[in-house]
């Protein structure tokens, strides 16, 4: 077991499958030693993660969304890594998208719910740069989706 399953299995986390691509893209990009994760969305143990921030959910349920994302991002490292979480170096980048109202602010917030679980998994290695932008809609009616890049080793 890595680290990141240690870590992992210590925080009472568990990764989901990684999630198959539901239309005409890869789920991921390998490009030198970097990793390009696609879009992932927010889905849990009990199905899809929806609404609209500031309309019919909060920032705690959006951060949860954005968690949920996290996992799948993880997920699918792990897939490109042939199941050897050793080869994940850190992660890179995070480009966040919150599926909210017009007057909603706190895109951030919720986003914060995806860089703090990744920082918790990974420690340092989990630190990145980070955009966190509203979305009028995502898709399937989704609260949060979220793409990564990661640097292997």
């Amino acid at each position: 077991m890595t680290d990141i399953d240690a870590r992992l299995a210590e925080l009472g986390l568990t990764l989901p499958d990684a999630p198959a691509p539901a239309a005409n893209y890869v789920p991921y990009v390998q490009s030198g030693n970097m990793l390009f994760v696609s879009g992932q969305i927010s889905q849990g143990p009990d199905g899809l993660m929806l609404g609209k921030l500031g309309a019919d959910l909060d920032v705690e349920a959006g951060a949860k969304a954005a968690a949920a994302c996290a996992l799948s991002l993880l997920a699918q490292a792990r897939a490109a890594c042939g199941g050897d979480f050793s080869k994940l170096k850190r992660v890179v980048k995070l480009t966040g998208f919150v599926n909210s109202t017009p007057e909603f602010t706190d895109q951030p917030k919720v986003i914060n719910g995806a860089s703090d679980l990744l920082v918790a998994v990974l420690g340092d290695a989990g630190r990145h740069s980070r955009s966190a932008v509203s979305a009028a809609a995502l898709p399937l009616g989704v609260a949060v989706e979220i793409e990564a890049i990661f640097e292997l080793a």
